[in-house]
């Protein structure tokens, strides 16, 4: 026996992910009976999501609950939920930078944050990390702006931007930048850097596994099974090693390929997985681990572009732009007196849109699953 209920619901574009945005009030208090809600309300366990408004991929299967905060530094909490296409299970434990770009827009929409004149900073505290973000939202006369002139690489138009300041990022899940202790690790046979910034990330030099680092996330995906298969081994044992215990049911850490630039004004090009397919972009997050990992000496984002002239050795780069398969992505990296391991806030711009406001109906079984959670936010 299944019944039919509703929620109400606002579906916004992040940057370049998409999703539904709920409130926290309206949602059980047990995390495992919300799992579910947001399976049934995904559609998940069918490729295309047919019964539900997910859009058959992981950028357009993600969930961003949001309600008024009770710390006294943040106006709102922000709890992120990416949610499988194929299986039915819900992964609390990651961020997702891109979905934040539409919390504050979100929060000014549904009263939580009186907009000001100009623009108005919302302050978001993201209850899978526990860190706090600074988001920029234009908002002449009062009004939020979704119109504007802004491009990122990702996404078709021009938007308004949206400023986003990560606070205090270092060992967000691990509770150290570099969770092994070292700046580069090997694992079967590969030199590899286990980095928590933001998010947890494992990079490793595509040119190791046998790559240009330049292939596109169909000729990764469809083409090289092997490496594929390698990756995620060696991910689960860096998963090991950072102290995340056993990740094959997690998606992090999230693994990054990364090699020189072809663009002279980047830094480095990359390929992040999410973390069994390459993203058609790069998450924000995972843009934030990377471009702190630049100037952390011995790392192997820090040797490539040593190699590649982007930074002289010892130094650190305080702007970093970084190519990805749809375009790339410019971050500003603020260093605590000039400490490469010590990141005061990491900058970038990002662009949102509201696309629908209503009532999503959603069917759910008389008694709930017991197996639609694989891990909780921190």
């Amino acid at each position: 026996m299944t019944m039919m209920n509703s929620i109400p619901c606002m579906i916004m574009r992040g940057g370049t992910s998409r999703g539904p945005f709920l409130r926290m009030r309206d949602l059980p208090d047990s995390q495992e009976a919300q799992a579910e809600i947001l399976l049934n309300l995904m559609g998940s366990g069918h490729a295309l999501q047919i019964d539900g408004i997910g859009g058959g991929d992981p950028l357009t299967s993600k969930v961003a609950i949001v309600e008024r905060s009770s710390d006294p530094e943040a106006d709102v909490d922000y709890l992120f939920a990416q949610v499988d296409v194929l299986n039915r299970r819900v992964d609390f434990n990651p961020n997702c930078g891109n979905m934040l770009s539409a919390v504050g827009p979100y929060a000014i929409e549904t009263g939580l944050v009186e907009p000001e004149a100009g623009t108005t900073i919302v302050r978001v505290r993201n209850l899978n990390t526990q860190r706090l973000i600074e988001c920029h939202i234009p908002t002449p006369e009062r009004q939020i702006a979704y119109e504007g002139d802004t491009t990122i690489s990702g996404v078709p138009g021009r938007a308004a931007g949206i400023q986003l300041s990560f606070l205090e990022i270092t060992g967000t899940k691990t509770g150290a930048l570099l969770p092994t202790g070292q700046a580069t690790d090997t694992i079967d046979g590969i030199e590899v850097t286990c980095l928590d910034a933001a998010t947890p990330i494992m990079m490793v030099n595509a040119a190791d596994l046998g790559l240009s680092g330049h292939e596109s996330p169909a000729e990764l995906d469809d083409h090289h099974p092997a490496m594929l298969k390698r990756l995620e081994l060696v991910r689960r044992q860096a998963g090991r090693r950072m102290g995340l215990g056993d990740v094959s049911q997690s998606v992090l850490p999230k693994p990054v390929l990364v090699s020189a630039p072809v663009d002279n004004p980047s830094t480095l090009c990359t390929r992040y997985f999410v973390p069994h397919r390459c993203h058609s972009a790069i998450a924000v997050t995972g843009a934030i681990a990377v471009a702190t990992a630049v100037s952390v000496p011995g790392t192997v984002a820090n040797r490539i572009a040593v190699e590649a002239g982007k930074l002289e050795a010892g130094r650190q780069l305080s702007q970093v732009r970084l190519e990805h398969p749809s375009g790339f992505i410019d971050l500003d990296v603020e260093h605590r007196d000039e400490n490469a391991c010590d990141i005061v806030r990491v900058s970038l711009i990002r662009t949102a849109r509201k696309i629908m406001s209503g009532t999503i109906f959603y069917s759910l079984p008389a008694t709930p699953a017991r197996d639609t959670l694989t891990s909780k936010a921190s």
